[in-house]
């Protein structure tokens, strides 16, 4: 459901060109959901290059999703040992690779285009180790459906520039977020506050003296 105009969409309308003017805007590709889903998962509680790499060896010595469901769990535990907590996430990829199969019959995701949005949610929520944000970012960037992920650098600077409240859960900020920012807006602007948190508003320390966000920010008002 599209959200009403009002003071609070108005102003992350506001931050969203801002942010489109200094990051621009990022084409969405379609992805692989299963892909997503199994990189999402390694990504839990670690950064982005120990992801890809364990991504990479995953892929390297189980060219298949089959492989990779039929594998030891040893093996897999070894393979994405650089995205940490191996022992818990390779279990958690071969129990939802195992629940896919036995519902659908084949290793694929595309089923969940075709669901009704909340029913696609509540899917992938029901798998092991699957949360809001990932089963946003399985819907967002793999299907290009509107959910909107919050991750750490999304949570950050939204609480700080007011459009959520402060003590807001990151699991609260999907549902407030959603609600707040026109769904064909989800993806680039999640993108891009990303590439604000990166860049200009970091946990420690943000660059607040060169942010172009300082008029809509409630953090730099109250510094």
């Amino acid at each position: 459901m599209k959200p009403e105009t009002n003071p609070e969409t108005e102003k992350a309308l506001r931050i969203h060109e801002l942010l489109l003017s200094e990051y621009g805007a990022s084409p969405w590709h379609p992805r692989d959901p299963v892909a997503t889903l199994v990189g999402t998962i390694l990504s839990q509680n670690t950064n982005d290059v120990n992801r890809d790499r364990a991504f990479e060896r995953l892929q390297g010595q189980f060219p298949t999703w089959e492989l990779v469901r039929d594998a030891p769990t040893e093996a897999l535990v070894e393979a994405v040992r650089p995205a940490g907590l191996a022992p818990t996430k390779a279990p958690r990829i071969q129990q939802a690779l195992r629940r896919i199969t036995a519902e659908r019959g084949k290793i694929s995701l595309d089923f969940l285009a075709d669901l009704p949005l909340e029913d696609a949610r509540e899917w992938l929520l029901s798998l092991p180790g699957v949360g809001p944000k990932t089963a946003a970012i399985v819907l967002l960037f793999a299907l290009g459906r509107p959910a909107f992920p919050v991750d750490t650098h999304v949570h950050r600077v939204t609480r700080r520039l007011g459009l959520i409240p402060d003590r807001t859960t990151r699991e609260k900020a999907h549902e407030l977020l959603e609600q707040l920012v026109p769904p064909e807006l989800y993806y680039v602007f999640h993108i891009n506050l990303i590439a604000h948190g990166r860049a200009i508003c970091h946990a420690r320390n943000p660059e607040c003296a060169r942010c172009v966000l300082q008029d809509d920010c409630a953090y730099y008002a109250s510094t």
